[in-house]
């Protein structure tokens, strides 16, 4: 059992997110505390010249508005929400908030996963603590 899980899901989360949290509250101990992260690319430079100079803010508020609303009355979920690259990113959450399991959606590989990889690849390849892969 665990006492500090994070559970990563991307913007466009949708139906993957009950899987993942159904997972983690198996997995988590009493009392313990789950972290929702939303992990948002920064949008380009040679994109952002055309935007509302404040559009990447815009895109965390309302990105941190909707997990609010989707996580309300769950006192055990934080939710988060950070612009980076995905994998990096949530290493990076996992280390800082010492966190002791990471649970992350997969999908099937195709052959781009095995020359470039995929995030969640990424995660259990470098995480510093346990990591629960579900499909």
């Amino acid at each position: 059992m665990y006492t500090n899980i994070l559970v990563p899901v991307a913007p466009d989360h949708g139906a993957v997110i009950a899987n993942s949290m159904k997972a983690a509250r198996a997995l988590l101990s009493p009392g313990g505390k789950l972290t929702v992260l939303t992990v948002i690319e920064a949008i380009p430079s040679y994109i952002s010249q055309y935007l509302p100079q404040d559009q990447q803010d815009r895109n965390v508020a309302e990105t941190k508005d909707q997990l609010a609303a989707e996580f309300a009355g769950q006192p055990d979920v934080a939710t988060l929400v950070k612009v980076g690259h995905a994998a990096q990113t949530i290493l990076d959450v996992a280390e800082e908030g010492k966190h002791d399991c990471v649970i992350i959606a997969s999908h099937r590989p195709g052959m781009q996963d095995y020359f470039l990889g995929s995030t969640a690849a990424r995660v259990v390849r470098h995480a510093q603590c346990g990591v629960h892969v579900l499909r």
